[in-house]
């Protein structure tokens, strides 16, 4: 079985209270439908230190970028679509008592959704291109269906 992830609070204390209630590793497995390693693993937690709530939501860095700020990040974008990284930065810092570099401005916006990267201007139809249908529309002007 892979790894689901960190329990919450509530199924911690549920595999506490079957141990406690005197169910062995493999009925409490059964019954809560973790596996023996998890059930084994929280209950010695419990054991040990007395606590059943997870600090894996605390690890890491914490983002440089709160809700509000990815919400001013978000409107700087949607007024132009087409500026550049550096540009965001410079004018998302301008208002900022604390600046952030580009790199943190780029993991916000991965971390928003925004991983395409800035379009390029190309013209629509080459000039060869240009030239050769207005031969071919100019050479076949007065054609009919039965043509």
């Amino acid at each position: 079985m892979g790894k689901k992830g960190d329990l919450s609070n509530f199924e911690r204390g549920m595999v506490v209270g079957a141990r406690r209630a005197g169910l062995s590793i493999s009925q409490s497995a059964q019954l809560l439908g973790f596996s023996h390693t998890t059930i084994s693993r929280v209950y010695k937690e419990w054991c040990e230190k007395g606590k059943t709530s997870s600090m894996q939501q605390s690890c890491g860095r914490k983002c440089l970028v709160d809700a509000r700020g990815q919400r001013r990040m978000g409107r700087l974008i949607q007024a132009d679509r087409r500026a550049t990284l550096t540009e965001i930065t410079t004018r998302y810092n301008r208002g900022m008592q604390q600046s952030f570099c580009e790199a943190t401005t780029r993991t916000t916006l991965r971390r928003m959704g925004y991983n395409s990267r800035r379009p390029h201007r190309v013209p629509l139809i080459s000039t060869t291109n240009r030239k050769k249908r207005l031969e071919f529309a100019r050479a076949h002007q007065n054609w009919t269906v039965e043509d």
